[in-house]
């Protein structure tokens, strides 16, 4: 069988390549993508400040629209992993944008909570396929020496979604009785979007040559060594097709001797960052709402908040190559831990502007960290399994944090909430250290 020395001979020439427009094209296909989720992600936080006064809901009712789309995105991630591995990266990435980008424009028509709920688990299960997805396609493209760095430029496209979101909600969502729904009808998008992607990008040739598909990996490989004006002599061979390996062993194999340090280190950072910034960022204008501000003033704040995120990820992007992977991420979940006591003890605009500044530019920078870190860290054979599964068990996380927001608000409002929040943080800086360091490492 010829499948891992062509998998190894591809790395090596996919390495070996400078940066180009193809990268670019990659890099700017896949992070339109991932600020289209971004978008669809941080709208529910206004749309549910918005319904919370004009449907009368309790709390508790409010906190399930929120969980209702990470609950899917839990089952989502785990599934779509699982898909990219067994059938292509580029195909799972089209069809999630396509799934949550329809079941967002649905959103806009519904007439009660109901359907609501229902519409946002659909939402949440092609949103939580589509990300990690996404990263490991994107992390199969790049040059090891860049790997890091471009990963975390693919996450900063968040921020852009972010910001998206934080202007409709600014001018939209308050603007009439019927602001949300034009809020969720923008949503739509994707589903537009998703042809693009299916037909404009190509498919990971680390993962086709990992499935014997050698001849098609080379073909792409040279594509991209022209566009850098290199031209390959080398010839190709179709390798022997590799079966995938059934579902349940993938996971299992996530939990052998070799993985499982990586596996369970990953898994406690996806859960403690989920938690805490789920639990905060859905929830800051409803935070701000119930302090005093109204909506349009809440969601003011929230928009200049949220404009802290790309100075977070442009620093992380450089630091990540810099000092590596473990000592990125450590540092700006210590920043987030700090950030989040600040946030919780804050009073006045000023103080509640520039301390949630701080945990938006430390908290985005630690996920642009994290995602960049999760892919590498398993091989190819399993690498959109892994970064799907601990995904998924991070979604449990965001499952929750809505739901134990209103209950920590009763018992001692907003300190005592972010001081949980910054707990979960200081132990993800533990679990962080843990890790395997992979910078300007070749993808197994």
């Amino acid at each position: 069988m010829t499948t891992t020395t062509d998998t190894v001979r591809v790395s090596e020439r996919l390495d070996a390549l400078p940066f180009t427009r193809r990268h670019g094209k990659i890099l700017t296909g896949s992070g339109l993508g991932w600020a289209l989720d971004a978008m669809d992600v941080g709208l529910i936080s206004f749309v549910i400040a918005a319904l919370a006064v004009q449907w009368q809901l309790a709390p508790t009712q409010a906190s399930w629209i929120a969980s209702a789309g990470f609950a899917g995105m839990a089952i989502g991630a785990s599934l779509g992993g699982l898909l990219a591995d067994r059938f292509g990266r580029r195909q799972v990435f089209a069809l999630t944008l396509l799934v949550y980008g329809v079941a967002t424009g649905a959103s806009a028509l519904v007439g009660g909570l109901g359907a609501l709920l229902v519409l946002r688990f659909v939402v949440g299960l092609g949103l939580g396929a589509e990300l990690p997805v996404a990263s490991t396609y994107v992390s199969e493209f790049a040059p090891a020496r860049i790997r890091g760095r471009l990963i975390v430029f693919l996450e900063a496209f968040w921020a852009v979604g972010w910001t998206a979101a934080a202007l409709i909600g600014y001018f939209v969502v308050p603007a009439s009785a019927d602001g949300w729904r034009w809020a969720f009808a923008l949503g739509a998008i994707p589903a537009v979007y998703a042809l693009i992607v299916r037909w404009g990008l190509p498919e990971s040739p680390r993962w086709l040559a990992s499935r014997g598909r050698n001849s098609e990996a080379v073909a792409i490989v040279r594509d991209l060594e022209a566009a850098a004006g290199r031209i390959s002599l080398e010839p190709s061979s179709e390798g022997v097709a590799a079966s995938a390996p059934a579902p349940r062993a993938r996971v299992g194999a996530l939990w052998s001797r070799s993985l499982r340090a990586r596996t369970a280190s990953l898994w406690v950072l996806w859960f403690c960052v989920n938690f805490s910034y789920y639990g905060a960022f859905i929830w800051i204008p409803t935070i701000l709402v119930a302090q005093g501000y109204d909506l349009v003033r809440s969601f003011g704040f929230t928009l200049i908040i949220t404009l802290a995120q790309l100075p977070g990820y442009a620093v992380a992007a450089w630091l990540i190559e810099a000092w590596g992977r473990r000592a990125t991420l450590a540092t700006f979940l210590a920043g987030s831990a700090v950030a989040a006591v600040l946030f919780g003890t804050a009073s006045g605009e000023v103080s509640l502007i520039a301390t949630g500044m701080m945990l938006s530019f430390f908290n985005l920078g630690a996920w642009g960290a994290l995602y960049a870190a999760t892919p590498e860290t398993y091989p190819t054979a399993l690498r959109a399994t892994g970064a799907g599964w601990a995904a998924g068990v991070g979604r449990i996380a965001s499952i929750l944090a809505p739901l134990a927001v209103p209950p920590l608000l009763a018992l001692g409002g907003a300190p005592v909430l972010f001081i949980v929040f910054a707990a979960f943080f200081a132990v993800a800086v533990v679990a962080a250290l843990f890790l395997r360091e992979q910078r300007g490492r070749t993808l197994a």
